[in-house]
């Protein structure tokens, strides 16, 4: 290809890329998701990037708190950011 040629054409595509994340760049695309502030074992286990067992295992420990809703176990993100802290060395 000629210079001129393909500098016209990544010129083209440069816009039609441009012209598809603008939107989200200037606010106007869909609104940012919102992250749950309680989280269930299996998502605190995703979220810590351990296993459900072990994460069941520091609740059991008493290494992490829960919050309990009935039955069901949650874990605060906030106590999950500081027991991350906590054992950062």
């Amino acid at each position: 290809m000629q210079e001129p040629l393909l500098d016209s054409l990544v010129e083209a595509i440069a816009e039609r890329v441009m012209a598809k994340i603008r939107p989200e760049l200037s606010g106007g695309g869909p609104s940012p998701r919102i992250q749950p502030a309680l989280l269930n074992v299996k998502d605190a286990a995703v979220y810590l990037g351990r296993s459900e067992q072990s994460v069941q295992h520091l609740i059991f420990q008493r290494e992490l708190p829960v919050v309990r809703i009935g039955r069901r176990v949650h874990l605060d993100r906030r106590d999950l950011d500081a027991w991350i802290e906590k054992n950062k060395y």
